[in-house]
């Protein structure tokens, strides 16, 4: 917006009459102050009190209100919310679908919540799905899936991401594993791999069909974390033996993936994971060398590289983000 003196200038050369010169004054001087931010912090707080004051009243009163009479309750709140949200949400679209207020956003949160609620109580008191933990899992995972898509809600996708690798975890690991802890190390590595790699290819569909592409930012968040992550395990799993340097070596393929696509689209966010994850691989690969040096003083070559390589990696990203910037 122009400032003060740009339209003190026009206002001499009698292109701004004085009755208009005085009301642009008087805006200026009071300009309108946001509070968009407050408002959404209020709502999202409000939430928040509500679900964990509706759980505080269950749990006091659960023998005296029952539980048929709590699960009507939540089913009811469900359905109101999804029934407002179905009545006013725009045409569904491949873009990002912008809501008229965040109202909607948090009516829609919140009937979410409740109905993941009311799927989880069926599930604890009644033992609807049995034994089948995985399917417990999976029916509100395709659920979230659908409602984040349908109503473009970010905050939603996350929820679903996060019970998709929820699900992905309880299926490699059944009940009487769970009970019994042996885990085997080895599966659940690759799954999760697995299960990263799934999240950047969904990352990458987004992008090149431009479908929903501000959804982009989820997959690709949780895919690097879990890839990257299911990476460095399997590394360190297999330490000792002649297989590490495999599992290095894909450590770096990736992240060298994730820090080019990163680099082309200026995110500092993901250039800096990348950089962290090979950062913690070579250093387990240093480390491996010093403590195979003979002579058996490693601790001082050590404490010295950690020194030296934590600058340069700093100065590093400092140099990398203002060229980001420029």
């Amino acid at each position: 917006m122009p400032n003060n003196s740009t339209f003190e200038t026009l206002h001499a050369d009698g292109l701004i009459s004085d009755e208009s010169f005085e009301k642009i004054k008087e805006q200026n001087a009071n300009p309108l102050f946001s509070v968009h931010w407050e408002v959404k912090t209020l709502l999202y707080i409000g939430i928040v009190l509500l679900t964990s004051g509706l759980g505080i009243f269950v749990y006091k009163n659960i023998d005296t209100i029952g539980h048929q009479v709590i699960l009507a309750f939540i089913a009811l709140i469900s359905t109101g919310c999804f029934v407002y949200c179905f009545r006013h949400k725009k045409p569904f679209s491949r873009a990002k679908v912008q809501t008229e207020n965040a109202f909607f956003d948090y009516i829609l949160l919140l009937g979410t919540i409740t109905l993941v609620t009311f799927i989880g109580y069926l599930q604890y008191q009644y033992n609807v799905f049995g034994s089948n933990y995985g399917m417990a899992t999976f029916i509100p995972m395709l659920l979230l899936f659908y409602i984040a898509y349908e109503f473009d809600h970010v905050g939603i996708l996350n929820m679903a991401i996060v019970n998709l690798g929820l699900w992905v975890g309880v299926s490699v690991t059944p009940k009487q594993l769970l009970f019994a802890h042996t885990f085997n190390s080895e599966t659940i590595i690759f799954t999760y791999l697995g299960f990263g790699l799934l999240l950047l290819l969904a990352a990458w569909l987004t992008q090149r069909f431009s479908f929903k592409k501000h959804f982009k930012f989820s997959y690709q968040h949780y895919g690097v974390y879990a890839s990257l992550t299911a990476l460095l395990a399997g590394y360190f799993f297999n330490y000792n033996s002649h297989f590490y340097i495999v599992w290095l070596l894909a450590l770096f393929a990736a992240a060298g993936l994730i820090f080019r696509d990163a680099y082309q689209h200026k995110s500092i966010y993901f250039i800096l994971l990348a950089v962290l994850y090979s950062y913690i691989g070579i250093s387990g690969l240093v480390i491996r060398i010093f403590i195979l040096m003979p002579g058996g003083d490693w601790i001082y070559p050590i404490f010295i590289y950690f020194i030296w390589s934590a600058v340069l990696l700093i100065r590093y990203l400092i140099k990398l983000n203002k060229k980001l910037q420029a």
